[in-house]
């Protein structure tokens, strides 16, 4: 079922298709095509289901492929969680074997730098491969979006928060509005990595860690802007919750939305056999 989503998701995309070729990276060495926001990876690494600080879950939803530096990366965290005392983080989606887009609906994903890392930090076991296809991390916000849930909300997420915001590479990385500003009401002293912890819609069970292009890779563009300078708890964090005060417009009748076209140069990775 995983490689029929995936072959589909690649069809949508206007990609090639041949056998089981999309469930395998494209061989060769590392190369990120990308432009808007869609893109592909060549010589993609997987994420192990299980390393030092770090457990993949839902395996038959997800993908867990990226480029070797993002790998890496994220095999430091796991590291660096380790040994601040934090119990294993929960990997959820990182990008296809060989990016384009992912089935389930994510629009970034596509090139490799991205990954979802679930905030459960209640201690727990290595999990079955059962446990795993269900689990449903639970929010830390409270169901009026204004605040965090004290009664889940741990100091511990101020330590993998930061942990994640100071990795090598990393442009941004996404929460919930009010995980940010809990943030922002309560971490003193050292406040530089605030600028890349960035509120996004959703993002209440999980943060999403982008990283910049890695060098050498001049098809791989840098974002239009970097996140502005400060620690982004300033009247741009209040629009945020303005919006919850915000009438809802009437919805509008659901089209199916059609998958941006990837560029050209993604075919020849798409269809490269496995």
């Amino acid at each position: 079922m995983r490689n029929v989503l995936m072959a589909l998701a690649l069809i949508l995309a206007g990609a090639s298709v041949g056998g089981a070729a999309p469930a395998t990276p494209a061989p060769g060495p590392p190369r990120i095509v990308g432009q808007g926001g869609t893109g592909c990876i060549q010589g993609a690494v997987r994420l192990p289901d299980e390393a030092p600080g770090l457990q993949t879950i839902r395996l038959a939803k997800s993908s867990f492929w990226g480029h070797p530096d993002t790998i890496a990366h994220l095999r430091d965290l796991g590291l660096r969680a380790k040994a601040a005392g934090l119990p294993d983080l929960y990997m959820g989606d990182l990008s296809a074997p060989r990016g384009g887009p992912l089935a389930g609906g994510h629009m970034s994903h596509q090139m490799g730098l991205d990954a979802d890392i679930y905030l459960d930090l209640t201690p727990h076991p290595v999990l079955t491969r059962a446990q795993r296809e269900t689990l449903e991390p639970p929010s830390l916000v409270r169901p009026d979006g204004r605040a965090v849930d004290p009664a889940r909300w741990r100091p511990e997420h101020v330590t993998l928060l930061k942990l994640a915001a100071t990795l090598p590479g990393v442009d941004r990385v996404l929460v919930n509005a009010a995980i940010k500003k809990h943030l922002c009401e309560t971490v003193t002293a050292d406040r530089a990595w605030l600028r890349l912890i960035r509120p996004w819609w959703g993002h209440a069970s999980h943060m999403h860690i982008n990283f910049a292009c890695p060098a050498g890779q001049p098809e791989c563009p840098p974002r239009p802007a970097p996140p502005p300078a400060g620690d982004g708890c300033d009247a741009t964090l209040q629009w945020w919750f303005d919006q919850l005060d915000a009438p809802r417009a009437p919805a509008p009748a659901a089209k199916p939305a059609k998958p941006p076209a990837l560029p050209a140069a993604c075919r020849a990775i798409m269809s490269a056999p496995g």
